[in-house]
């Protein structure tokens, strides 16, 4: 040191110099003291190798040093690994915040806010993914045909049986409970009526779209979130691509063309499981059960089921892209998106499913 303003360091800062290292900043330190309150002018002109303990030492006692303590002939290279061991003080512990008997209203407005901002983007979203369809139309050949089958495929065919085979355990327990109830009354035949409007009218497309929600959805999201971690989607942009048609349209029509079928195959396995309870629990011969559905229901009660489709999948498809766009660089963010996207979308499936009841009612359909 000298005057207590200046230090002139000399040979190996490195890992194999540990001791002599901490000893010389040490040093350092206890020298700087009786000039303290005036900065420090670090000179490493003389500095014949740095590697990253001697930069940390370095900038450990640089924070220690009174404020304005500078480095001083440093080669290019000993910069760039200062910077990058720059020494951080950990923040400060927020402190706790008291309650306040308004706090929750707060937090409701919060969460609406956070709602509106969260449905702004998904029409935003749905926007682009318009365009894109549209620029699709506009040049066909544009259009990536195999990707569509291969997320048909993957959708639909591989989704099909785990599908109809919950399908065909509820519309079983559902016409168990209907039997048991009815048989109080009498009037355990009506169980055929109550299981097929209900399958046909909600049950079918509704168990069928949480089911491809948490299914599909949720590999729609971890697909493109680790895309964008493994930055393959600015590559695409990089080479002039469009990822809203590369990746998001060809899985929305997928989606969209397979939810309907999905939800037909449905309802055919919840009938069938409704048919074969009410013949061990009602007594309900096969070919009465089929006689009184066919009085029960109509082509409408079909029709109301598949119209939902289409739109469930839309949502399901928007809300799963949305998410998986959102992820950042790390596993943890992928989780979560992956959760949000879930939980997202077989919320807003079962809110578009009570709109539609009560927009069928109105229409008296």
């Amino acid at each position: 040191m000298r005057e207590g303003l200046a230090a002139r360091l000399a040979g190996r800062w490195t890992a194999d110099q540990a001791p002599a290292v901490e000893a010389a900043a040490a040093e350092m330190l206890a020298a700087a003291s009786p000039a303290a309150g005036s900065p420090v002018v670090i000179d490493l002109s003389g500095l014949a190798r740095l590697d990253t303990l001697g930069a940390w030492v370095l900038e450990r006692t640089r924070a220690a040093l009174p404020a304005g303590t500078a480095y001083a002939g440093a080669a290019p290279e000993h910069l760039i690994l200062l910077r990058e061991v720059a020494y951080r003080e950990a923040a400060p512990a927020a402190r706790r915040r008291r309650f306040h008997p308004l706090d929750p209203v707060a937090s409701l407005g919060s969460g609406m806010r956070s709602l509106g901002r969260e449905g702004l983007s998904g029409l935003a979203f749905l926007g682009e993914v318009v365009a894109g369809c549209l620029r699709v139309l506009a040049r066909p050949r544009s259009f990536r045909g195999p990707a569509l089958i291969n997320q048909v495929e993957q959708i639909a065919l591989r989704g099909a049986p785990i599908i109809m085979l919950i399908s065909f355990l509820v519309g079983c327990i559902v016409t168990q409970q209907g039997i048991i109830q009815l048989q109080r009354f009498g009037a355990q035949t009506y169980v055929v009526n109550m299981i097929g409007i209900l399958t046909l009218r909600e049950l079918g497309v509704l168990l069928t779209s949480i089911m491809v929600a948490g299914r599909s959805g949720s590999a729609f999201t971890a697909e493109i979130g680790s895309m964008r971690m493994r930055e393959e989607v600015d590559a695409l942009r990089v080479m002039g691509l469009d990822p809203i048609e590369i990746l998001i349209v060809p899985r929305i029509l997928a989606l969209m063309l397979a939810l309907p079928l999905l939800a037909f195959l449905a309802d055919l396995a919840a009938l069938a499981g409704g048919a074969l309870t009410s013949f061990l629990y009602g007594g309900l011969s096969l070919e009465a059960f089929t006689f009184r559905l066919q009085n029960a229901i109509g082509f409408r009660h079909l029709a109301i089921g598949l119209i939902k489709a289409p739109f469930m999948a839309l949502i399901i498809g928007i809300i799963a892209s949305v998410e998986g766009f959102m992820v950042q660089g790390s596993a943890e963010s992928l989780g979560r998106h992956v959760t949000a996207s879930v939980v997202k979308s077989i919320f807003m499936v079962i809110v578009l499913d009570g709109l539609f009841a009560v927009f069928f009612a109105a229409i008296d359909f």
